[in-house]
């Protein structure tokens, strides 16, 4: 059995999971090679993994693994959808990294929340693309969204989501998590409304007419894939760091767990965090919170089937 940093590590050229067609190695060997740069990002933040085992589907996992060492730091969090009290892993170093890839831990997913805090330290925008769609759309809307940011004084860093989509991130500072969600809606907002034509914000996918949705969800109290976390997909795709310049160079999918490029360094890509303007929160909190509008539009929709059919 391998060991590194003192992890030991099993299994290393068995398949990883089923239909990604890479062997466990190549996992752990990529984890390996970004710790550096990506330790830093995960540190002090509750994390929640989708990991994967051959002959079962993938699983999203928050609370920290039975048998886990003692060396291996969690904290206390509250899950709502469980109602309990789970134990997240904290990813603080390079050996509690392996282990998760011993684990077959293939997603990272961090809040914004740093553990013990209640100001997020950054919010995003999750560009998605419709089905089918030209990767330069999603590029196209990718620009908007930063011209929305500029004219609002802020600046970001963008990412690809090791998906079809991209991620605009900004870090901020002084805001709390309602403020900070606020200014996500508005960004939102103001991004789509630069170009209807190829942007939307609307939750609901059978009314976004084949547009890139910006999604405004994930800010606040969600989370985001970390910047180079492998996606599980075939081949492990990564979250991949993009300098603005280069953008119209980058295709999905680029960027593997066994792609031999060195991938840019997303902390140095970031700006430094800054404050949300006010009449942007202002104007943030005038907007409703688009899956709470989608499940009242849902249930009216559902009541307006029902008394048709009644009628």
């Amino acid at each position: 059995m391998e060991e590194r940093d003192g992890v030991p590590l099993s299994s290393l050229d068995s398949p990883l999971g089923d239909g990604l067609g890479v062997p466990k190695r190549a996992l752990v060997d990529h984890l390996d090679a970004v710790a550096d740069r990506m330790v830093p990002l995960l540190a002090g933040r509750p994390l929640s993994v989708v990991r994967v085992r051959p002959g079962q589907a993938p699983f999203m996992q928050r609370n920290v693994s039975k048998g886990a060492p003692s060396w291996v730091r969690t904290v206390p969090v509250w899950a709502e959808s469980a109602h309990r009290e789970v134990h997240q892993v904290l990813c603080d170093d390079r050996r509690t990294l392996l282990w998760l890839a011993n684990q077959r831990a293939v997603e990272f997913h961090v809040p914004f929340l740093p553990a013990g805090t209640h100001e997020p330290t950054g919010l995003v925008l999750d560009l998605d693309p419709p089905d089918g769609a030209d990767f330069s759309d999603v590029v196209a809307v990718a620009r908007l969204a930063r011209r929305a940011l500029a004219d609002a004084g802020l600046a970001a860093a963008v990412k690809t989501s090791g998906s079809s989509g991209l991620h605009v991130v900004v870090p901020v500072r002084g805001a709390p998590v309602e403020d900070v969600a606020a200014a996500t809606r508005a960004l939102a907002q103001r991004t789509a409304q630069l170009d209807p034509a190829v942007a939307t914000t609307a939750f609901l996918k059978e009314e976004r007419g084949g547009r890139v949705f910006v999604d405004s969800t994930r800010s606040g109290t969600g989370t985001v894939v970390a910047a180079y976390s492998p996606r599980v997909r075939p081949g492990l795709p990564v979250s991949a760091p993009v300098d603005w310049a280069d953008l119209d160079a980058v295709r999905p999918g680029d960027a593997t767990v066994t792609t031999a490029a060195p991938l840019p360094d997303w902390a140095a890509l970031l700006p430094e965090p800054q404050e949300l303007p006010a009449d942007l929160v202002a104007e943030g909190h005038t907007i409703p919170v688009a899956r709470v509008q989608a499940m009242h539009e849902g249930k009216r929709r559902k009541r307006a089937r029902e008394a048709a059919a009644e009628g």
